[in-house]
């Protein structure tokens, strides 16, 4: 008499064998993102990373996040590999922003059944997003969970973990009346405002494949993040004397640059100085959207502003200009309550 063979993982809707197909995979890619100070990383039940030694006193800075909305726009148009940047740079750019060098990353990739090609798509975008950060990928987690995802949807979450000297962290504090705003561009919406986004795309039936600029709607819709470590991080050893940052996400200039300022004052934005990228342009007509809601929503085609001395503006703009910044004087501090003005 046969034994009747009994139930595996793979019947229940797991299968190992397409994970650890996709963890070989990936060792390539990660070792491309390695720093010095990693001594064990993908494989092993945790990451070991020693701090860098130019550290007299580290301070360790983390940050959390996740691409949002995006996500689904992504699985729509199957441009996925770019979510991988824009994870990374949601939290690398938030931990740089108290003046901390990116130093490693992790990301939690969820999915119903697993799809390798997809996955390591993603995780490609992850691992240019770290090179630009210049942080390593040190590990994470690929969970596949039949029946908490539909077919072919995942989600995405990542880790980041910077460090900095305890002496020269920037926290807003020493900002005050007359110093300027420096803003850097981002490279579109990023990854904020897509509920509302996919909300105007439905009601506007539009065509996501149609020509917009140099590409396509989607295209320029699911253009990654921008990466602001590099550039940030030259303008720190330059020796120019920042006093203050933000990265504009959720919330626009007003919802996150007054986050770093102290009480009593707060800023002026010249509107003039930057011409807005026409993706939200094309948006505020589409949706009939407001402009005060236009600014507290997106970020307008400012990704990350630095907040520096009116004296030392022209160095700052000229360490930032060598590093390919594209930056430019947003406006100036006042004095009066923790908010942002527009003139």
């Amino acid at each position: 008499m046969t034994k009747k063979a009994g139930l595996t993982y793979r019947d229940a809707g797991v299968d190992i064998d397409a994970g650890d197909a996709l963890v070989d995979d990936i060792k390539r890619i990660v070792r491309s993102t390695r720093r010095p100070e990693v001594l064990a990383g993908v494989g092993g039940f945790g990451a070991l990373v020693g701090l860098p030694k130019k550290y007299r006193q580290p301070v360790l800075v983390s940050g959390t996040d996740g691409v949002g909305t995006k996500l689904m726009l992504g699985l729509e148009t199957g441009l996925v590999e770019g979510l991988g940047q824009d994870l990374v740079a949601m939290c690398a750019n938030d931990v740089l922003v108290s003046g901390a060098e990116p130093l490693f990353f992790l990301d939690y990739y969820a999915t119903g059944k697993l799809d390798p090609h997809v996955a390591a798509q993603v995780i490609r975008g992850i691992a240019r997003g770290c090179k630009q950060s210049g942080c390593a990928l040190v590990g994470g987690e690929t969970a596949e969970m039949p029946g908490m995802y539909p077919p072919g949807e995942f989600d995405l979450a990542g880790f980041c973990v910077a460090v900095v000297e305890r002496s020269r962290i920037i926290d807003g504090r020493g900002i005050r009346r007359g110093d300027v705003l420096i803003a850097l561009p981002s490279s579109g919406p990023h990854s904020n405002g897509y509920s509302l986004i996919r909300r105007i795309l439905k009601l506007r039936k539009a065509r996501l494949g149609k020509p917009f600029g140099r590409s396509t709607l989607a295209e320029t819709l699911m253009t990654p993040t921008a990466l602001y470590a590099r550039p940030v991080l030259a303008l720190l050893a330059a020796g120019v004397r920042v006093r203050g940052m933000a990265h504009i996400t959720g919330g626009g200039l007003p919802g996150n640059l007054p986050r770093c300022f102290p009480k009593g004052v707060g800023a002026v934005i010249d509107t003039a100085s930057w011409t807005r990228p026409e993706i939200f342009d094309w948006l505020q007509a589409q949706g009939d959207v407001d402009e005060e809601e236009m600014r507290r929503v997106f970020n307008c085609g400012i990704g990350y502003v630095v907040v520096v001395p009116r004296l030392e503006a022209d160095a700052a703009l000229a360490v930032l200009r060598k590093a390919r910044a594209k930056p430019w004087l947003l406006g100036e501090i006042t004095a009066g309550r923790q908010d942002v003005r527009y003139a």
